[in-house]
């Protein structure tokens, strides 16, 4: 066989071989994206377990917003509002919290904007509006007042609807959100980080979706188990859904200059917590 035979013999082997592995490729991709529609069906059955049901409500012609709200509502439970962050939609972000909680409060767990099944064709993309639709939708399920807990991200709006709602919310929980950073602390987390914080947050591959959550779960050994093609599955079908909105809400709160006159929640919420950790920063009061 001289070179010109075995260099088409070793083309074509190649060439069988790479389409062999796309396949490959192509099947797990798809694989995981099977699998994550599957787990959030079941998610969506652990919250009916938890005797709630789903719920979506128009506030206007252009803003729905999706609320699992308590099957039965019993007066002598107070009402607690759940505010997801950004890692994904109020199943995913609460499915381990909803079964304690519904038996001691009256819940509702929501989908912000974008996330989910809440969406709007308005174009504010403030921490106030946000607030001011999840207000606006309590109050259509005829809630009048609630205590909100709110994780990442939703601390800022957990904390605009605190302010702006001071009678009608009774005490605040706000968590890993940098609501009280200065610039010179933002600057100084970003640059340590050490990538555009918009491909962790909105991750399009695998090995981004991996660093956030390495990122974001103080002990996260064992989600280094959790092979790409599922990560791939959960960015293909929870992430890149609304993904240029979601971005949006990243670059108005991240270009926000840190408020100096914050105002001070004088309501009182209980005892003020302070607390740190490698990963991150928590408080609630």
């Amino acid at each position: 066989m001289d070179f010109v035979q075995l260099s088409q013999a070793f083309l074509s082997y190649f060439s069988i071989l790479l389409s062999i592995l796309q396949c490959k490729v192509s099947v797990l991709s798809n694989l995981g994206r099977v699998f994550i529609s599957f787990l959030d069906t079941m998610l969506s059955l652990n919250f009916r377990l938890c005797s709630m049901s789903p719920c979506t409500i128009s506030l206007d012609d252009k803003t729905t917003m999706h609320f699992w709200t308590p099957n039965r509502r019993q007066l002598n439970k107070p009402t607690l509002v759940l505010i997801h962050g950004y890692g994904g939609n109020s199943r995913w972000q609460f499915f381990t919290q909803v079964w304690p909680l519904s038996r001691s409060f009256n819940l509702y767990v929501l989908d912000l904007l974008f996330f989910g099944k809440s969406y709007t064709n308005w174009t504010d993309r403030s921490e106030m509006f946000q607030a001011r639709c999840i207000r606006e939708g309590l109050k259509r399920l005829s809630v009048n007042n609630f205590s909100v807990v709110g994780i990442s991200y939703r601390g800022y709006v957990t904390y605009r609807m605190a302010e702006i709602y001071q009678d009608e919310v009774e005490k605040v929980v706000i968590m890993s959100s940098g609501v009280c950073y200065t610039d010179d602390q933002k600057e100084k987390q970003l640059k340590k980080i050490g990538r555009n914080v918009f491909d962790l947050i909105m991750p399009e591959k695998a090995q981004d979706m991996r660093l956030f959550m390495n990122l974001c779960i103080y002990k996260s050994s064992p989600f280094k188990l959790i092979p790409n093609f599922f990560l791939t599955g959960f960015v293909q079908t929870i992430c890149k859904k609304n993904r240029k909105e979601k971005l949006e809400l990243a670059e108005h709160m991240l270009s926000q200059k840190a408020d100096p006159n914050l105002p001070i929640l004088t309501k009182a919420l209980g005892t003020k917590v302070k607390a740190s950790n490698t990963q991150g920063q928590w408080s609630c009061g």
